[in-house]
């Protein structure tokens, strides 16, 4: 009989407890679920996507063309994982390169709550990250992020980030705007945090509360944050599997939670 881990994780007490705002969440056998598949970007950072040398890509973009509606097809991702693996990665790719990820929403008058169901697989080629088998972020870009709206969290990632091949110590930027980030860890940890002219891992504004756990092979994840003011709410995922640490994740194109009205995922009102 496998093991079940359940650790249960709020920001503001910072103790192993059963969790209020969770038994205020909605029924999740209610809410309809999205499949959005993340995936392992290789060492591809906004410079390299903007590069019409490199990404053929580029020249929808300055059309205003998604990186989504070029390479989400059905709710299949259209990307060549031979070469994010191998060319694009000169350190080393996980055995897994793409795996699934469940998305449900849901939200009341002042809360949105965000469900992530998965399978994070084993093989990865960085496990730097010795604390946590799994983390899992959620980001929403401001409107003043530019192309945020196309490119999702790309955005925010830099040839110069430290564990790039030619990087530095910086960690993710925007050059405008900002990014709310939300994070569950696996060893309990919670982060309400932002992305500006840097990471912060704290001192957000959003009021994130999350729990998660593992029950056989599976993963799940739910997040509670200040309900944000559009009806359509952009974000992109992340997931660091089998200890991962800096850009050895495996992450979303720019997606969309309709509060209401249409998206990607669309959210139920409870």
């Amino acid at each position: 009989m496998k093991a079940q881990l359940r650790c249960t994780t709020l920001l503001l007490l910072g103790a192993l407890t059963v969790s209020p705002w969770a038994q205020a969440a909605p029924d999740w056998n209610k809410v309809a679920g999205t499949t959005i598949h993340v995936f392992h970007p290789g060492a591809t950072p906004w410079e390299w996507i903007e590069s019409k040398g490199k990404h053929g890509g580029s020249r929808g973009l300055t059309r205003g063309e998604t990186c989504a509606g070029c390479h989400v097809e059905g709710g299949e991702i259209n990307v060549d994982l031979s070469r994010l693996g191998s060319e694009l990665e000169p350190k080393g790719a996980p055995k897994t390169m793409s795996f699934p990820v469940t998305v449900q929403a849901a939200y009341d008058a002042g809360q949105l709550y965000v469900r992530l169901s998965f399978k994070a697989p084993d093989g990865g080629f960085d496990k730097s990250d010795k604390d946590n088998a799994v983390k899992a972020t959620v980001m929403f870009p401001s409107a003043q992020v530019p192309m945020a709206e196309q490119v999702g969290c790309w955005a925010t990632c830099h040839q110069d980030a430290k564990t790039m091949p030619d990087g530095k110590d910086k960690t993710k930027y925007v050059s405008a705007g900002a990014y709310e980030l939300m994070q569950w860890s696996s060893s309990g940890k919670v982060a309400d945090g932002s992305v500006t002219d840097q990471r912060r891992m704290d001192g957000g504004q959003a009021g994130v509360k999350a729990e998660g756990g593992k029950n056989g092979d599976s993963w799940t994840v739910t997040f509670s944050r200040k309900l944000p003011a559009t009806p359509t709410v952009h974000f992109g995922l992340a997931v660091h599997a089998d200890h991962a640490g800096g850009r050895f994740h495996h992450v979303s194109f720019g997606h969309t939670i309709g509060l209401g009205g249409d998206g990607d995922v669309k959210a139920q009102k409870f």
